[in-house]
């Protein structure tokens, strides 16, 4: 039988009781005996946790609760980051822009 609450509000409630970080698949395993769904849907909360502010993702597939760690500990420094930029190389044509032979 589902509960009201959302499997990540299960899962807050779960690791708020724990001291540590745990592995994805035993949070998994308790959140869906609480919850009662099924295996299908751990795709649905592994997307739902990587989208609720209150977790944090770590090494190792484990899982936490952001408010017990630093904040260099649970962002990625994004200026070190290298996109791949779409623009042309010097000499090159932009692909973006048709040109007058191709536009017939």
């Amino acid at each position: 039988m589902a509960c009201a609450k959302s499997m990540t509000d299960v899962a807050f409630e779960i690791m708020s009781k724990k001291k540590r970080a745990i592995q994805f698949k035993k949070l998994w395993e308790e959140v869906s005996k609480v919850y009662g769904v099924r295996n299908d849907q751990v795709a649905q909360f592994y997307a739902d946790m990587t989208l609720d502010s209150r977790f944090v993702s770590l090494k190792g597939n484990r899982w936490d609760l952001i408010n017990r760690h630093k904040f260099e500990e649970s962002h990625v420094d994004i200026s070190q980051i290298e996109l791949d930029e779409d623009e042309p190389e010097e000499g090159e044509e932009d692909p973006d822009i048709v040109s007058e032979k191709e536009n017939y």
